[in-house]
């Protein structure tokens, strides 16, 4: 799980303007936004990569991805053309099923928020 936070991460900052795009309206400064949850996304990963502070970069995982909640909400709902995605705007389907893989990663987080949960 930690490299695949720390991956999405660093893109924020590879491709800033593409999470950009999907930041809903009502919240302010989205690019500082996307910075900002890149370096958590990164933290969380790095955190869950070593024993002694997995279990609290799991809680930390699981806020994050509340945090980010209302974006996925908003690409799905909003339908916002999301410019420079290889191979176009995403689908329906893929907006929506979203949604749900936030809950599949909230139980995966959650999983290492045990003390015995080996790897990462």
């Amino acid at each position: 799980m930690g490299p695949l936070y720390v991956v999405a991460g660093v893109l924020h900052f590879v491709v800033p303007d593409l999470y950009a795009q999907i930041i809903p309206p009502f919240l302010p400064a989205p690019l500082v936004l996307v910075y900002l949850s890149g370096v958590a996304e990164i933290a969380v990963g790095v955190g869950v990569l070593i024993p002694r502070t997995r279990r609290y970069a799991a809680w930390a995982t699981i806020a994050v991805l509340i945090a980010i909640f209302p974006a996925n909400i908003y690409m799905a709902t909003s339908m916002v053309a999301v410019d420079g995605i290889s191979g176009g705007d995403p689908s329906p389907l893929i907006r929506w099923g979203r949604l749900p893989l936030q809950g599949v990663l909230i139980l995966w987080a959650y999983w290492y928020t045990d003390s015995g949960a080996d790897g990462a």
